[in-house]
């Protein structure tokens, strides 16, 4: 799967108990178990402001007494060359302390002018321990047993590890931070931040070191809806601009 460029963003909140939401699955499915209610969300955003370079990630989560159910969707490039991946995954907790989760994938790649296309299963795995009520830890891993494209099986997907952290400082801040080992790739650190100034209003920042790149985005709250602005910079190829709107299926509190 193609990951956003401010890959951090939409899943900012898997490793924590009072900042996660629907989107956080999609960094750790273990973060579902976590889920207050149901919920449907889009990301998109345009790669170096390039329409050929398309991102869209849809999710879908669904609160039940025996542990919650996700949905995502996600489609990346043109109708020359694009890959999608449409993932089920499924979270619950162990007791107050561990959450589990897992994800089965459908992954596809495209290529037009005669070139077709090709197929993949895959799977995700992830678990978080709480190991206070503001101290988060876990595990993830993508592809473990080494799904390959195609009736050749010739292209093999990559597996990735992480490794996540995350710290509620408050019902305001939280801090988060994975290392990310893909296979065949150098070490990935990734780091943010987000900060909720008021019922309305929150913001999210953080960096990547893969590829040397910051992202930061402001959200604002109206009733059951949120809408994200983001936008993230790679030194060299420029900014990327996104938006991330997200529906809870329950009315707030007041």
């Amino acid at each position: 799967m193609r990951l956003p460029l401010s890959g951090g963003y939409p899943g900012l909140g898997a490793y924590s108990i009072r900042h996660t939401d629907i989107f956080s699955f999609t960094a750790n499915q273990a973060a579902l178990a976590q889920l207050q209610h149901s919920a449907v969300a889009v990301y998109t955003e345009q790669r170096f402001m390039l329409k050929e370079l398309n991102n869209i990630t849809a999710a879908v989560g669904i609160k039940t007494n025996s542990g919650n159910i996700g949905m995502k969707a996600n489609y990346y490039g043109n109708p020359d060359y694009n890959e999608m991946q449409l993932g089920l995954a499924y979270g619950r907790k162990l007791g107050a302390k561990v959450d589990i989760g897992a994800q089965f994938n459908f992954n596809n790649i495209s290529i037009s002018s005669g070139y077709g296309s090709a197929s993949a299963i895959s799977v995700d795995i992830g678990t978080v321990w709480h190991i206070s009520e503001r101290l988060h830890t876990g595990l993830h891993v993508a592809n473990p047993v080494g799904g390959k494209y195609g009736k050749g099986l010739q292209e093999k997907l990559a597996s990735v590890y992480t490794i996540g952290f995350g710290f509620d400082a408050s019902e305001k801040l939280m801090c988060s931070a994975e290392i990310q080992k893909e296979e065949n790739q150098p070490v990935n650190i990734k780091a943010g931040v987000q900060y909720k100034f008021i019922k309305q209003l929150q913001v999210r920042m953080g960096v990547s070191s893969a590829t040397s790149s910051g992202w930061f985005g402001a959200g604002l709250f109206l009733k059951t809806f949120r809408i994200d602005f983001t936008a993230s910079y790679h030194p060299q190829l420029g900014i990327t601009p996104g938006l991330l709107l997200l529906c809870q299926l329950k009315k707030i509190k007041k």
